[in-house]
């Protein structure tokens, strides 16, 4: 089995283990946080399933994230978590998971389900598997220290890096995941790792990513992605959010919440040039 090392360590988060756990609860207890942190003994709930995380450096995203990450403590632990996000390289295949990884983070490794990566690609007609797309990808590799903290490494992983990230390919990677999961019986929850509006002044960011995110609480991907077209949304991650949408819709939710927006401004102060981040659950 071959070993994923870290990518952005020391760069998008602490390289040290202590480091990184004291930056983790900071990102819970920040004002703009969950403010406590997670539960580490919580009953599986089966409901929580779907959830929409941001992916930029701790410092900045990691208090919006740690709502969606308290919620998913209060979830349990499902065995694994499909983690889809955005190709930022643009390399390889246009939509990728990988198998016969061990993943690993400072906080230790996790281990690939190869099992149900399989099973994912043999039922689409997009998804390959492919090292090569993350290889340096942050955005799945940032969510998983916050399932450590809270579950130890005692989880699997299936991560897809999309950058082919049009209707379709959102439809139809949803739909194989639903026929995957059903089929080997497996209870995972789905993360959508996404930033949202990048580099422009906080009142516009702000206006633009609550009117994308009320399609994303509506479950309405073809309006969602409609919507990022004609207003110049930049988030970087709508592939992964319409496969959240899609399979709320094929699992049966009626709607998302959003947990948790805000901007880098809101962090640094500095709301001249921001990115949005946003955490989402959906709800039956």
């Amino acid at each position: 089995m071959r070993k994923r090392y870290p990518a952005v360590a020391g760069y998008f988060y602490e390289a040290s283990r202590d480091d990184l756990v004291r930056r983790i609860e900071w990102s819970y207890q920040h004002q703009l946080g969950v403010g406590r942190l997670p539960l580490k003994d919580s009953q599986r709930d089966r409901s929580r399933r779907l959830f929409v995380a941001p992916h930029a450096g701790y410092m900045y995203s990691g208090p919006v994230a740690s709502h969606t990450y308290y919620n998913i403590s209060l979830a349990g632990n499902p065995g694994v978590f499909i983690i889809a996000g955005p190709n930022h390289s643009g390399l390889g295949s246009l939509v990728a998971t990988v198998i016969d990884y061990l993943w690993e983070t400072p906080l230790g490794e996790v281990e690939v389900d190869s099992e149900l990566a399989k099973a994912i690609v043999r039922n689409s007609g997009y998804l390959d598997i492919d090292d090569i797309p993350h290889e340096s990808e942050h955005s799945i590799e940032v969510q998983i220290p916050f399932l450590q903290h809270i579950f130890g490494n005692n989880f699997k992983i299936v991560p897809i890096a999309m950058a082919m990230q049009t209707l379709e390919a959102a439809r139809d990677l949803a739909s194989a995941i639903a026929r995957a999961v059903e089929t080997l019986g497996r209870d995972v929850i789905y993360i959508a790792s996404t930033d949202w509006t990048h580099y422009e002044p906080h009142d516009i960011a702000v206006k633009k990513d609550q009117g994308a995110l009320s399609y994303v609480e509506n479950l309405d991907p073809e309006g969602f992605y409609r919507y990022i077209e004609e207003r110049n949304v930049t988030a970087c991650g709508p592939g992964p959010t319409m496969v959240f949408i899609y399979l709320a819709r094929l699992w049966g939710y009626r709607r998302a919440r959003i947990l948790k927006y805000a901007t880098s401004g809101d962090v640094t102060g500095e709301k001249s040039w921001v990115v949005g981040y946003a955490s989402a659950m959906a709800e039956p």
